[in-house]
């Protein structure tokens, strides 16, 4: 639900945006809303399991998230609406890693590259399906829609919770590092509104990075409090464990480059070769059918191939996918995009479960939830950071033909969605550096039967 809606929605923007006698962009807040109130409550949602338990916890927050999916959807005006957004964010911040963090410490080491890897397809395969579902409800019935989907899917979710999951509070609860939460939900808030602000046209780049600068700074003040505070919101110690850092770190920035393209492929299908929105979506379909093709086989590769081997190999074939992506034309034949699509789809979703399943392979029980909470966090960071990448991108390849006259209907040309792909590329390889420092055996604890 969560990870839907948050790509659902920008199909919806502009039928909302007539809805409330607005332009887009005024509605454009409410996404906003959402996604800095993740950044404002993550970092605190691994204390609150572990004084509260994590059944309270998860589901409370499925509660939550439901009743702000049904005000949204009753929303009759910009301020309704992004009031809603914000609680429903707050419930967002929850639900997720709750999850993660109730797998995590119910299931076995032999049983974890299994879980980890089944938990992980829903946020694999929603930003390829969102935009198809979202064109698909406001074409045929209304944007309120996209929001009260979620009630029968949040009841079915808290009767599963309520049934199964164990009301787990942690080992040590300790006070509130107070400090740390709000240095780090500061450093958060800003990087994550200067990389919005860096996704959109009309904003200015510099502007933009003077506030991921300053999100820069807090971030490392951050890192300095919670190194030396004793009992920190956010225990660091989880990135002296070689896995963890490199999938979560270097990762990163892969799964940057990997999120820029369903941004990227749906402007160059509607606005370099002309289709509508639903059919742009209709098209990343594709890549669905190859998310969901390699999920019966992504735990047989890892246990037959190893972490590295994986992780190098297929980090590199993912990086070429996308940069095949850079010679797409409009009069390319259609079969060679669709295979294209679905390949990227295949190794898109082998090198993402590959890289959430090892961030788990060698902590600690006493780490799990920092190690869920600062997944977490990195995750809703790197999905920011890939739509900013190759929003940027575009901006600065227009800049290589400053002397055409661009219009709102043709802000780009196709050699800008080609440059744009290439760097994409470049960004997803880099961290196969990392990768090759991986010893063999990486990960081995959970890749035996």
């Amino acid at each position: 639900m969560e990870s839907l809606d948050t790509t659902i929605i920008a199909t919806a923007l502009p039928q909302m945006a007539r809805s409330f006698h607005v332009g887009p962009n005024e509605v454009s807040l409410g996404m906003t809303a959402y996604m800095l109130t993740l950044a404002v409550l993550i970092p605190i949602s691994g204390w609150i399991a572990d004084r509260h338990g994590t059944r309270t916890v998860f589901g409370s927050a499925v509660i939550i998230f439901t009743i702000a999916s049904v005000l949204c959807g009753s929303a009759d005006s910009v301020l309704a609406f992004t009031t809603a957004r914000v609680l429903q964010g707050a419930g967002g911040a929850m639900m997720v890693p709750m999850g993660r963090m109730i797998v995590a410490r119910n299931t076995d080491q032999v049983h974890m590259l299994r879980a980890i890897s089944t938990i992980t397809w829903p946020a694999i395969i929603a930003p390829v399906v969102g935009p198809t579902v979202g064109g698909l409800i406001t074409t045929y019935a209304s944007w309120h829609w996209v929001f009260f989907l979620n009630v029968p899917f949040s009841a079915a979710a808290f009767a599963a919770i309520t049934v199964f999951v164990p009301n787990q509070p942690g080992q040590d609860v300790r006070r509130l590092d107070v400090k740390g939460f709000l240095l780090s939900s500061a450093s958060l808030v800003l990087l994550l509104y200067g990389l919005e602000l860096a996704s959109r046209q009309d904003t200015s780049l510099v502007l933009a990075g003077g506030i991921i600068g300053a999100g820069i700074v807090a971030g490392l003040v951050a890192i300095l409090h919670l190194q030396k505070t004793t009992h920190p919101i956010l225990n660091l110690a989880v990135f002296r464990v070689q896995t963890y850092t490199t999938s979560v770190w270097w990762g990163g920035f892969a799964r940057a480059g990997i999120e820029a393209v369903p941004y990227l492929l749906p402007l160059l299908f509607q606005i370099g070769f002309g289709l509508s929105a639903f059919h742009s979506g209709l098209l990343l379909l594709v890549a669905a059918i190859g998310n969901l093709g390699m999920k019966a086989v992504t735990t047989p590769i890892m246990r037959r191939f190893g972490f590295r081997a994986v992780a190098i190999a297929n980090g590199t074939a993912v990086a070429l996918t996308i940069l095949a992506f850079a010679w797409l034309t409009p009069s390319t034949p259609r079969p060679a995009l669709f295979l294209m699509l679905f390949i990227y789809g295949l190794s898109r979703s082998l090198q993402l479960s590959t890289m959430t399943t090892l961030s788990y392979a060698d902590i600690s029980e006493d780490l799990k939830s920092s190690a869920s909470t600062l997944w977490s966090t990195m995750q809703q960071m790197t999905t920011g950071l890939g739509i900013a990448f190759g929003a940027v991108c575009l901006h600065l390849a227009t800049a290589l033909h400053p002397g055409e006259i661009l219009t709102d209907n043709q802000p780009f040309e196709i050699t800008d969605f080609h440059w744009a792909f290439s760097l994409t590329a470049l960004l997803t390889l880099l961290p196969t550096i990392a990768y090759w420092h991986l010893p063999h055996n990486a990960g081995h604890s959970i890749t035996k039967k």
